[in-house]
């Protein structure tokens, strides 16, 4: 029989679980926020130190690169490529698919059920 007493130490047992584990969650996600917190303020004073140096103006000229390939010869390589590909998909043969397996296994496993029924009722005698 469960006293009153087996009760309340169940119950002090489950609140002191639940607030050890609450606990410990709190203390990682603090330690996950301060490394956060490390890292940001880190990068922030790297940052700072880069920007720091004295940035020299070049002058660049702009200069256009003409494409290696033309872009009309482009047009027509990629237009080739993908009118092979579309010949070669449509070339491709159909998977096959498998035959159903036969009826008969079912319904021989139905079968076999069933007359386990009916001998096992026959032998209790509800026959």
């Amino acid at each position: 029989m469960v006293t009153w007493e087996f009760f309340l130490e169940g119950l002090y047992i489950t609140i002191l679980g639940v607030t050890v584990v609450f606990l410990v969650l709190s203390i990682l996600a603090l330690a996950m926020y301060g490394i956060g917190y490390l890292e940001r303020v880190l990068i922030e004073r790297e940052t700072s130190t880069v920007e720091t140096k004295p940035k020299e103006e070049k002058v660049e000229l702009k200069v256009e690169e003409k494409p290696a390939i033309e872009p009309k010869k482009l047009t027509i390589i990629t237009a080739a490529i993908l009118a092979y590909l579309a010949e070669k998909n449509t070339q491709l043969r159909p998977l096959p698919f498998r035959k159903k397996p036969s009826e008969a296994w079912r319904l021989y496993g139905v079968q076999s059920q069933i007359e386990e029924v009916e001998n096992f009722n026959y032998e209790m005698g509800a026959w």
